[in-house]
Protein backbone atom coordinates (compact mmCIF):
# COMPACT_ATOMS: atom_id res chain seq x y z
CA UNK A 1 0.00 0.00 0.00
CA UNK A 2 1.48 2.90 -1.61
CA UNK A 3 2.43 5.77 1.92
CA UNK A 4 1.72 8.93 2.24
CA UNK A 5 2.96 10.72 5.52
CA UNK A 6 1.73 14.72 6.00
CA UNK A 7 2.70 17.10 8.67
CA UNK A 8 1.02 20.10 9.82
CA UNK A 9 4.27 21.85 10.13
CA UNK A 10 3.60 24.07 12.90
CA UNK A 11 2.33 23.21 16.10
CA UNK A 12 5.45 21.46 17.47
CA UNK A 13 7.69 22.05 20.40
CA UNK A 14 10.88 23.88 19.50
CA UNK A 15 13.15 24.86 22.88
CA UNK A 16 9.98 23.96 25.09
CA UNK A 17 7.82 26.09 23.78
CA UNK A 18 4.87 25.64 21.38
CA UNK A 19 5.10 26.87 17.80
CA UNK A 20 1.70 27.72 16.94
CA UNK A 21 3.18 29.81 13.74
CA UNK A 22 1.20 32.86 12.35
CA UNK A 23 -1.64 34.20 14.40
CA UNK A 24 -4.62 36.41 12.89
CA UNK A 25 -8.12 36.72 13.13
CA UNK A 26 -8.83 34.63 16.18
CA UNK A 27 -6.88 31.61 14.72
CA UNK A 28 -3.35 30.51 13.89
CA UNK A 29 -1.28 28.85 11.36
CA UNK A 30 -0.77 25.34 13.51
CA UNK A 31 -4.82 25.18 13.86
CA UNK A 32 -5.24 25.81 10.10
CA UNK A 33 -2.89 23.30 8.95
CA UNK A 34 -3.93 20.53 11.51
CA UNK A 35 -7.66 21.12 10.38
CA UNK A 36 -6.83 20.92 6.91
CA UNK A 37 -4.68 17.51 7.55
CA UNK A 38 -7.34 16.37 9.33
CA UNK A 39 -9.46 17.08 5.92
CA UNK A 40 -7.06 15.36 4.19
CA UNK A 41 -6.36 11.82 6.29
CA UNK A 42 -9.48 10.16 5.74
CA UNK A 43 -9.77 11.12 2.43
CA UNK A 44 -6.54 9.34 1.30
CA UNK A 45 -7.44 6.52 3.45
CA UNK A 46 -10.53 6.36 1.46
CA UNK A 47 -8.71 6.13 -1.79
CA UNK A 48 -6.58 2.99 -0.23
CA UNK A 49 -3.56 4.87 0.44
CA UNK A 50 -1.65 4.17 3.90
CA UNK A 51 -1.70 7.80 5.37
CA UNK A 52 0.53 8.51 8.41
CA UNK A 53 -0.20 11.53 10.35
CA UNK A 54 2.76 13.17 12.23
CA UNK A 55 2.17 13.49 15.73
CA UNK A 56 1.85 17.70 16.43
CA UNK A 57 3.69 17.24 19.87
CA UNK A 58 6.93 16.81 17.81
CA UNK A 59 9.49 19.30 16.81
CA UNK A 60 11.01 19.42 13.27
CA UNK A 61 13.67 17.21 14.02
CA UNK A 62 11.94 14.80 15.84
CA UNK A 63 9.41 14.76 13.42
CA UNK A 64 11.96 14.06 10.47
CA UNK A 65 12.85 11.21 12.90
CA UNK A 66 9.66 10.02 13.34
CA UNK A 67 8.90 10.01 9.25
CA UNK A 68 12.57 7.92 8.73
CA UNK A 69 11.87 5.21 11.30
CA UNK A 70 8.56 4.43 9.62
CA UNK A 71 9.08 5.13 5.89
CA UNK A 72 8.80 2.19 3.53
CA UNK A 73 10.20 2.17 -0.26
CA UNK A 74 8.02 4.48 -2.16
CA UNK A 75 7.17 6.87 0.27
CA UNK A 76 6.41 10.29 0.13
CA UNK A 77 5.64 13.63 2.87
CA UNK A 78 4.47 16.44 2.74
CA UNK A 79 4.85 19.49 5.36
CA UNK A 80 1.87 21.93 5.26
CA UNK A 81 2.28 25.86 6.07
CA UNK A 82 0.18 29.00 5.49
CA UNK A 83 3.05 31.60 5.72
CA UNK A 84 2.94 35.07 7.25
CA UNK A 85 4.08 38.51 6.10
CA UNK A 86 4.55 42.13 7.05
CA UNK A 87 3.44 42.64 3.51
CA UNK A 88 -0.45 41.78 3.66
CA UNK A 89 -0.61 42.33 -0.20
CA UNK A 90 1.63 39.06 -0.42
CA UNK A 91 -0.41 36.01 -1.15
CA UNK A 92 -0.45 32.68 -3.17
CA UNK A 93 0.80 29.26 -2.98
CA UNK A 94 3.91 27.82 -3.52
CA UNK A 95 5.86 24.32 -3.19
CA UNK A 96 9.25 24.17 -2.03
CA UNK A 97 11.56 21.19 -3.36
CA UNK A 98 15.23 20.27 -2.79
CA UNK A 99 17.17 22.77 -4.31
CA UNK A 100 19.24 20.95 -7.91
CA UNK A 101 16.71 18.03 -7.78
CA UNK A 102 14.75 17.92 -11.19
CA UNK A 103 12.32 15.41 -10.60
CA UNK A 104 11.34 17.03 -7.24
CA UNK A 105 10.90 20.09 -8.96
CA UNK A 106 8.23 18.00 -11.31
CA UNK A 107 6.64 16.46 -8.71
CA UNK A 108 6.07 19.97 -7.02
CA UNK A 109 4.65 21.02 -10.44
CA UNK A 110 2.58 18.51 -10.08
CA UNK A 111 1.00 18.45 -6.62
CA UNK A 112 0.79 22.62 -7.36
CA UNK A 113 -1.02 22.06 -10.28
CA UNK A 114 -3.60 19.70 -8.83
CA UNK A 115 -4.03 22.46 -5.84
CA UNK A 116 -5.12 25.27 -8.00
CA UNK A 117 -7.20 23.10 -10.05
CA UNK A 118 -9.41 22.96 -7.08
CA UNK A 119 -8.83 26.53 -5.93
CA UNK A 120 -8.67 28.60 -8.88
CA UNK A 121 -9.21 31.89 -7.12
CA UNK A 122 -5.88 31.05 -5.22
CA UNK A 123 -2.50 32.38 -6.83
CA UNK A 124 0.45 30.61 -7.60
CA UNK A 125 3.80 31.56 -6.52
CA UNK A 126 5.08 28.86 -8.67
CA UNK A 127 7.41 25.71 -7.44
CA UNK A 128 10.71 27.36 -5.89
CA UNK A 129 14.19 25.05 -4.71
CA UNK A 130 14.45 25.20 -0.62
CA UNK A 131 17.72 27.60 -1.48
CA UNK A 132 14.97 30.42 -2.27
CA UNK A 133 13.43 29.78 1.23
CA UNK A 134 13.74 32.48 3.70
CA UNK A 135 16.44 29.92 5.84
CA UNK A 136 17.97 28.97 2.64
CA UNK A 137 17.62 25.73 3.06
CA UNK A 138 14.76 23.58 4.44
CA UNK A 139 15.49 20.61 6.97
CA UNK A 140 12.56 18.60 5.76
CA UNK A 141 12.64 18.44 2.19
CA UNK A 142 16.38 17.91 3.06
CA UNK A 143 16.74 15.17 5.92
CA UNK A 144 13.55 13.34 5.47
CA UNK A 145 14.59 10.12 4.16
CA UNK A 146 10.91 9.74 1.45
CA UNK A 147 11.13 12.26 -0.82
CA UNK A 148 9.85 15.51 0.40
CA UNK A 149 7.92 18.84 -0.36
CA UNK A 150 7.08 21.69 1.83
CA UNK A 151 3.88 23.33 0.51
CA UNK A 152 3.08 27.05 1.27
CA UNK A 153 -1.00 26.68 0.97
CA UNK A 154 -1.26 30.96 1.04
CA UNK A 155 -0.86 33.29 3.70
CA UNK A 156 -2.61 34.29 6.63
CA UNK A 157 -1.52 37.86 6.79
CA UNK A 158 -3.85 38.43 3.40
CA UNK A 159 -7.33 38.98 3.51
CA UNK A 160 -7.94 36.95 0.40
CA UNK A 161 -5.44 34.22 1.61
CA UNK A 162 -7.27 34.16 4.55
CA UNK A 163 -10.63 33.57 3.62
CA UNK A 164 -10.01 30.83 1.06
CA UNK A 165 -7.96 29.15 3.63
CA UNK A 166 -10.45 29.20 6.79
CA UNK A 167 -13.72 29.01 4.14
CA UNK A 168 -12.53 26.60 1.30
CA UNK A 169 -10.93 24.16 3.43
CA UNK A 170 -12.58 21.29 1.97
CA UNK A 171 -11.35 22.36 -1.68
CA UNK A 172 -7.92 22.73 -0.42
CA UNK A 173 -7.77 19.33 1.15
CA UNK A 174 -9.33 17.53 -2.05
CA UNK A 175 -7.04 19.50 -4.17
CA UNK A 176 -3.58 18.83 -2.06
CA UNK A 177 -4.98 14.81 -2.07
CA UNK A 178 -5.36 14.59 -5.97
CA UNK A 179 -1.69 16.19 -5.82
CA UNK A 180 -0.64 13.74 -3.79
CA UNK A 181 -1.91 10.50 -5.64
CA UNK A 182 -0.63 12.05 -9.34
CA UNK A 183 3.12 12.39 -6.99
CA UNK A 184 2.31 8.57 -5.48
CA UNK A 185 1.75 7.83 -9.28
CA UNK A 186 4.70 9.40 -10.89
CA UNK A 187 6.59 7.76 -8.45
CA UNK A 188 5.58 4.18 -8.35
CA UNK A 189 3.64 3.58 -11.58
CA UNK A 190 1.26 1.71 -9.80
CA UNK A 191 -2.08 2.00 -8.11
CA UNK A 192 -2.60 2.90 -4.19
CA UNK A 193 -2.29 -0.78 -3.13
CA UNK A 194 0.69 -2.63 -5.25
CA UNK A 195 0.51 -6.02 -5.02
CA UNK A 196 3.12 -7.88 -2.84
CA UNK A 197 5.40 -4.71 -1.28
CA UNK A 198 8.95 -5.50 -1.37
CA UNK A 199 12.31 -4.15 0.31
CA UNK A 200 13.47 -1.66 -1.49
CA UNK A 201 16.14 -1.57 -3.89
CA UNK A 202 18.57 1.30 -4.59
CA UNK A 203 21.15 1.40 -7.24
CA UNK A 204 24.69 1.57 -6.35
CA UNK A 205 27.20 4.33 -7.80
CA UNK A 206 30.83 4.98 -7.81
CA UNK A 207 32.89 6.94 -5.36
CA UNK A 208 36.25 9.07 -5.81
CA UNK A 209 38.14 10.69 -3.45
CA UNK A 210 40.33 13.39 -4.23
CA UNK A 211 40.81 12.16 -8.05
CA UNK A 212 41.11 8.36 -6.54
CA UNK A 213 38.50 5.25 -7.13
CA UNK A 214 37.55 4.02 -3.68
CA UNK A 215 36.67 0.80 -3.28
CA UNK A 216 33.01 0.57 -1.26
CA UNK A 217 29.94 1.89 -3.94
CA UNK A 218 27.54 3.66 -2.78
CA UNK A 219 23.78 4.64 -3.18
CA UNK A 220 21.09 5.99 -4.52
CA UNK A 221 18.34 7.06 -2.66
CA UNK A 222 15.00 9.43 -4.04
CA UNK A 223 17.87 11.02 -6.10
CA UNK A 224 20.33 11.38 -3.50
CA UNK A 225 23.93 10.05 -3.37
CA UNK A 226 24.69 8.45 -0.50
CA UNK A 227 27.98 6.49 0.87
CA UNK A 228 29.22 4.48 3.96
CA UNK A 229 29.25 5.73 6.77
CA UNK A 230 32.60 4.57 7.32
CA UNK A 231 33.87 6.88 4.79
CA UNK A 232 33.19 9.98 6.69
CA UNK A 233 35.89 9.05 9.08
CA UNK A 234 38.52 8.26 5.83
CA UNK A 235 37.76 11.63 4.57
CA UNK A 236 37.73 13.88 8.07
CA UNK A 237 34.11 14.35 8.60
CA UNK A 238 33.73 14.18 12.19
CA UNK A 239 29.75 13.44 11.94
CA UNK A 240 29.36 12.75 15.39
CA UNK A 241 29.17 16.74 15.84
CA UNK A 242 26.74 17.23 13.02
CA UNK A 243 23.04 16.37 14.07
CA UNK A 244 21.83 16.99 11.04
CA UNK A 245 23.94 14.09 8.89
CA UNK A 246 21.18 11.90 7.61
CA UNK A 247 22.20 8.10 8.08
CA UNK A 248 20.09 4.92 6.85
CA UNK A 249 21.02 1.60 7.00
CA UNK A 250 20.33 -0.65 4.20
CA UNK A 251 21.63 -4.42 3.67
CA UNK A 252 23.44 -4.32 6.65
CA UNK A 253 26.06 -1.14 6.19
CA UNK A 254 24.88 2.42 7.09
CA UNK A 255 24.98 5.09 4.88
CA UNK A 256 25.38 8.72 5.04
CA UNK A 257 23.48 11.96 2.74
CA UNK A 258 27.08 12.95 0.99
CA UNK A 259 25.44 16.56 1.11
CA UNK A 260 25.11 16.75 4.27
CA UNK A 261 29.08 16.48 4.90
CA UNK A 262 29.69 19.74 3.46
CA UNK A 263 29.61 21.81 6.90
CA UNK A 264 32.93 19.51 7.05
CA UNK A 265 34.67 20.98 4.23
CA UNK A 266 34.20 18.45 2.27
CA UNK A 267 33.56 19.15 -1.57
CA UNK A 268 30.87 17.08 -3.26
CA UNK A 269 30.33 16.67 -6.68
CA UNK A 270 28.64 14.12 -9.13
CA UNK A 271 29.32 12.95 -12.64
CA UNK A 272 26.12 12.27 -14.31
CA UNK A 273 28.18 10.57 -17.26
CA UNK A 274 29.97 7.65 -14.79
CA UNK A 275 27.84 7.62 -12.09
CA UNK A 276 30.01 8.85 -9.73
CA UNK A 277 29.80 10.68 -6.44
CA UNK A 278 33.30 12.98 -6.71
CA UNK A 279 34.28 13.81 -2.81
CA UNK A 280 37.32 16.36 -2.36
CA UNK A 281 38.47 16.74 1.33
CA UNK A 282 41.19 18.96 2.56
CA UNK A 283 42.22 16.65 5.29
CA UNK A 284 43.70 14.02 2.47
CA UNK A 285 45.68 17.20 1.12
CA UNK A 286 48.44 18.86 2.16
CA UNK A 287 45.94 21.70 3.32
CA UNK A 288 44.92 21.44 6.76
CA UNK A 289 41.77 24.09 7.88
CA UNK A 290 43.65 24.43 11.44
CA UNK A 291 47.11 25.48 9.73
CA UNK A 292 46.07 27.38 6.73
CA UNK A 293 47.27 30.77 7.92
CA UNK A 294 50.95 29.71 8.44
CA UNK A 295 53.12 31.53 6.14
CA UNK A 296 55.97 29.48 6.73
CA UNK A 297 54.49 26.49 4.65
CA UNK A 298 54.21 24.46 1.51
CA UNK A 299 51.70 25.29 -0.96
CA UNK A 300 49.35 23.18 -2.33
CA UNK A 301 48.26 24.43 -6.03
CA UNK A 302 49.82 23.77 -9.19
CA UNK A 303 50.71 26.43 -11.76
CA UNK A 304 47.60 25.92 -13.69
CA UNK A 305 45.31 26.20 -10.87
CA UNK A 306 46.91 29.39 -9.97
CA UNK A 307 46.03 31.00 -13.62
CA UNK A 308 42.58 30.12 -13.67
CA UNK A 309 42.18 31.41 -10.34
CA UNK A 310 43.91 34.45 -11.66
CA UNK A 311 41.91 34.48 -14.80
CA UNK A 312 38.54 34.34 -12.86
CA UNK A 313 40.02 37.44 -11.19
CA UNK A 314 40.71 39.16 -14.12
CA UNK A 315 40.46 37.82 -17.95
CA UNK A 316 43.48 39.93 -18.70
CA UNK A 317 45.45 39.26 -15.83
CA UNK A 318 48.10 37.01 -17.59
CA UNK A 319 48.84 39.04 -20.59
CA UNK A 320 51.71 41.48 -18.97
CA UNK A 321 52.87 38.71 -16.85
CA UNK A 322 52.29 35.04 -18.24
CA UNK A 323 54.57 33.81 -15.99
CA UNK A 324 53.72 34.80 -12.82
CA UNK A 325 51.91 31.89 -11.32
CA UNK A 326 54.87 29.76 -12.21
CA UNK A 327 57.70 32.11 -10.73
CA UNK A 328 55.49 32.37 -7.49
CA UNK A 329 55.66 29.12 -6.86
CA UNK A 330 59.21 28.48 -7.49
CA UNK A 331 60.35 31.32 -5.53
CA UNK A 332 57.99 30.72 -2.75
CA UNK A 333 59.22 27.20 -2.39
CA UNK A 334 62.75 27.88 -2.36
CA UNK A 335 62.34 30.16 0.62
CA UNK A 336 59.70 27.96 2.54
CA UNK A 337 57.02 30.60 2.19
CA UNK A 338 53.36 29.11 1.08
CA UNK A 339 53.23 30.43 -2.43
CA UNK A 340 49.42 30.26 -2.26
CA UNK A 341 49.64 32.65 0.51
CA UNK A 342 51.79 35.16 -1.24
CA UNK A 343 49.91 34.62 -4.49
CA UNK A 344 46.68 35.74 -2.69
CA UNK A 345 48.19 38.30 -1.36
CA UNK A 346 49.61 39.79 -4.42
CA UNK A 347 45.86 39.49 -5.74
CA UNK A 348 44.81 41.90 -2.40
CA UNK A 349 46.95 43.93 -3.23
CA UNK A 350 46.87 44.65 -6.87
CA UNK A 351 43.48 43.71 -7.37
CA UNK A 352 44.23 40.47 -9.94
CA UNK A 353 47.00 42.88 -11.54
CA UNK A 354 44.85 45.82 -12.27
CA UNK A 355 46.97 47.65 -10.49
CA UNK A 356 44.19 50.54 -9.07
CA UNK A 357 46.55 52.47 -6.62
CA UNK A 358 50.10 54.15 -7.38
CA UNK A 359 51.90 51.26 -8.71
CA UNK A 360 52.46 51.11 -12.32
CA UNK A 361 52.79 47.24 -13.86
CA UNK A 362 56.11 48.31 -15.11
CA UNK A 363 57.39 48.39 -11.30
CA UNK A 364 56.99 44.66 -11.11
CA UNK A 365 55.83 45.10 -7.24
CA UNK A 366 53.40 42.94 -6.71
CA UNK A 367 52.88 43.42 -2.89
CA UNK A 368 52.96 47.86 -2.14
CA UNK A 369 56.60 47.24 -1.45
CA UNK A 370 58.50 50.35 -0.11
CA UNK A 371 62.52 50.58 -1.26
CA UNK A 372 63.43 52.02 1.70
CA UNK A 373 63.31 55.87 0.74
CA UNK A 374 60.26 56.79 1.43
CA UNK A 375 59.39 55.83 -1.93
CA UNK A 376 57.27 52.79 -3.70
CA UNK A 377 60.22 49.92 -4.97
CA UNK A 378 60.94 49.61 -8.40
CA UNK A 379 62.36 45.98 -9.32
CA UNK A 380 63.72 45.24 -12.76
CA UNK A 381 61.44 41.74 -13.54
CA UNK A 382 58.56 40.17 -12.67
CA UNK A 383 61.04 36.87 -11.02
CA UNK A 384 62.89 39.69 -8.80
CA UNK A 385 60.10 41.38 -7.73
CA UNK A 386 57.98 38.41 -6.70
CA UNK A 387 61.39 37.20 -4.99
CA UNK A 388 61.26 40.56 -2.95
CA UNK A 389 57.54 39.88 -2.07
CA UNK A 390 58.73 36.79 -0.94
CA UNK A 391 61.54 37.64 1.05
CA UNK A 392 59.50 40.39 3.04
CA UNK A 393 57.13 37.63 3.86
CA UNK A 394 59.48 35.09 5.02
CA UNK A 395 60.99 38.15 7.12
CA UNK A 396 57.58 38.86 8.95
CA UNK A 397 57.02 35.21 9.05
CA UNK A 398 60.08 33.44 10.26
CA UNK A 399 63.95 34.24 11.91
CA UNK A 400 65.72 31.30 9.42
CA UNK A 401 68.00 33.36 6.99
CA UNK A 402 67.18 33.73 3.27
CA UNK A 403 68.27 30.74 0.87
CA UNK A 404 68.62 33.45 -2.33
CA UNK A 405 70.58 36.68 -2.57
CA UNK A 406 68.42 39.69 -0.71
CA UNK A 407 66.99 41.97 -2.87
CA UNK A 408 64.06 42.95 -0.67
CA UNK A 409 64.87 46.41 0.13
CA UNK A 410 63.11 46.37 3.79
CA UNK A 411 63.91 43.31 4.54
CA UNK A 412 66.51 44.23 7.71
CA UNK A 413 63.92 47.23 8.53
CA UNK A 414 61.60 44.29 9.85
CA UNK A 415 61.02 42.41 13.08
CA UNK A 416 61.87 38.96 12.52
CA UNK A 417 59.24 36.74 12.77
CA UNK A 418 56.67 38.24 14.52
CA UNK A 419 53.64 37.46 12.07
CA UNK A 420 54.19 33.51 11.46
CA UNK A 421 50.28 34.15 11.00
CA UNK A 422 48.40 35.53 8.06
CA UNK A 423 46.11 37.54 10.22
CA UNK A 424 48.98 39.06 11.85
CA UNK A 425 50.00 40.86 8.88
CA UNK A 426 46.97 43.39 9.56
CA UNK A 427 48.54 46.48 10.69
CA UNK A 428 51.86 45.60 10.06
CA UNK A 429 51.90 45.36 6.08
CA UNK A 430 48.98 47.29 5.84
CA UNK A 431 47.51 49.79 8.02
CA UNK A 432 43.83 48.28 7.24
CA UNK A 433 42.41 45.62 10.34
CA UNK A 434 40.91 43.42 8.03
CA UNK A 435 44.21 42.78 6.07
CA UNK A 436 44.76 40.18 6.85
CA UNK A 437 41.07 38.24 6.73
CA UNK A 438 40.83 39.68 3.02
CA UNK A 439 43.83 37.71 2.33
CA UNK A 440 42.64 34.65 4.03
CA UNK A 441 39.13 34.96 1.71
CA UNK A 442 41.15 34.96 -1.37
CA UNK A 443 42.94 32.27 -0.43
CA UNK A 444 39.80 29.91 0.26
CA UNK A 445 38.26 31.33 -3.06
CA UNK A 446 41.58 29.81 -4.61
CA UNK A 447 40.88 26.16 -2.66
CA UNK A 448 37.29 26.18 -3.53
CA UNK A 449 38.91 27.01 -7.43
CA UNK A 450 40.84 24.13 -7.15
CA UNK A 451 38.84 21.91 -5.85
CA UNK A 452 40.97 21.64 -2.86
CA UNK A 453 38.02 22.74 -0.15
Amino acid sequence: MAQIFISAGHGGIENGVRDTGARVGGTTEAQEMIALRNLMVPELRSRGYDVLSVPDDLSLVQSIDWINARARSGAVAIELHAEQFSNTATRGASMYYIANNRDRQAQAELVLLNLLREVPELPSRGVQPDTASGTGRLAFVRQTLPPALVANIGYLTNPQDFALITQRRRNFAIGLVNGLAAWIRAITGNSPTPPNPVAPEYPTINIEINGSTYKEKGIIISGNAYMPVDLADVIGANISTGPEVLRVRYRGTVYVKAVDLKPFSISVGWDAATRTLKLRSAALLNICPGTIDVIMSLGSTTETQLAIFLRQGNQNALDLFPDLPKIYRQEGTVEGVDFDIAFCQMCVETDFLRFPGLIEPTQNNFAGLADGTGNLASFVSATIGVRAHIQHLKAYASTAPLVRDKVDPRFDFVKRGVAPLVDQLSGLWSADPLYGEKILARLQELYKTAGLL
